[in-house]
């Protein structure tokens, strides 16, 4: 029988740090991390508080949402997870929270605008927002259906360059090489949220950032010819 030991640590330790980081209360949001060799990945367990999670409880899961190990329920998100491990071939973790600035942005169904350098540095553009779901998809597979959207939303923009998006109505999503990196991700996100909401505050005429210095800041440290940081 396989040890998922690792897998549920590295998705635990996740988590936690997603409390560290103030970006989840109570019991929002979710985390996981995927082995692709093994086709599955741990999750956080749906409706335990934080505060009284461990390592053991996460629950393992297959990529055609079929519980591999665990005691518990997974997290209600499970199937817009193992949604965007099948289409996104080169992530391995993913973090859905509810944190407050990014998910005030989701609910007013509003892209986050580039306004400035410190969003071009991580992001090529904007950070994209899904439309409105529809009757139809709120009735049937609902948690699939969330996947579908993002989904649509990265038909014409790179999952590698941006790896965040918000959820009409709902809230963010992040990705990244594993659930450390898709934290991070999210902590960014919270970030370019709260930045772009004060900037509005004061200048609510502002201009999105000139595409010059979007190509500079964000190739400087993501293109092939990147100078920024130690080589």
């Amino acid at each position: 029988m396989a040890n998922y030991r690792k897998l549920k640590e590295k998705a635990y330790e996740a988590a936690i740090e997603l409390v560290k980081q103030k970006l989840i209360i109570h019991t929002f949001g979710n985390v996981s991390e995927l082995d692709r060799a093994k086709g599955v990945f741990a999750i956080k367990p749906s409706g335990i508080p934080y505060k009284k999670l461990k390592a053991k409880d996460m629950v393992i899961v297959n990529l055609e949402n079929n519980v591999v190990e665990g005691r518990l329920k997974p997290s209600s998100d499970t199937k817009t997870h193992s949604m965007l491990y099948r289409n996104f071939a080169e992530i391995g973790g993913v973090v859905h929270t509810h944190s407050t600035y990014a998910t005030a942005w989701a609910q007013a169904v509003k892209p986050i605008p580039i306004l400035g350098t410190t969003h071009a540095d991580f992001l090529p553009q904007e950070v994209p927002c899904t439309q409105i779901m529809a009757d139809e998809q709120i009735k049937g597979n609902y948690e699939e259906a969330t996947g579908r959207q993002i989904l649509e939303v990265f038909k014409n923009i790179s999952y590698k360059d941006v790896k965040m998006v918000l959820v009409a109505c709902h809230g963010p999503f992040t990705w990244g090489k594993n659930a450390k990196e898709a934290v991070y991700n999210g902590a960014m996100l919270e970030e370019f949220a709260k930045m772009a909401f004060l900037t509005l505050q004061i200048n609510p005429q502002v201009s999105s950032l000139k595409k010059t210095l979007i190509r500079k800041h964000y190739e400087r440290k993501h293109g092939k010819n990147s100078y920024y940081g130690q080589k």
